[in-house]
């Protein structure tokens, strides 16, 4: 598990993100080796995980390639590089159902 991925999980699970799911991308994707997917219920904390998420990064020298999604998004992605992190509102996780997608991938 790389440092930044490890980084990036601690925070989620201190922050109380939910079904934390790690999909292992390495070999198959030439952007990025893992790609995280949590839940939160509401908005207001899929807002607060990305602000905690981005002040954790940074202060570990790790570089934000950018965050898809808004304040009342039900899916905010932030790109860092070698991981992705995919946070959702319950039901929108439900909806996309990303794990099915990337189903035949290995998880960590």
């Amino acid at each position: 598990m790389s440092k930044l991925l490890e980084i990036v999980t601690n925070e989620l699970d201190k922050r109380l993100a939910e079904d934390i799911k790690i999909i292992d991308f390495r070999n198959i994707n030439p952007f990025s080796d893992y790609s995280v997917i949590c839940s939160v219920s509401n908005n207001k904390h899929a807002v607060a995980l990305v602000k905690y998420i981005k002040e954790v990064v940074l202060k570990n020298s790790y570089k934000i390639r950018s965050i898809e999604g808004e304040e009342n998004s039900d899916w905010i992605l932030i790109d860092l590089y070698d991981v992705v992190v995919h946070i959702f509102v319950n039901e929108a996780r439900y909806i996309y159902q990303l794990e099915k997608l990337w189903g035949d991938l290995p998880t960590l």
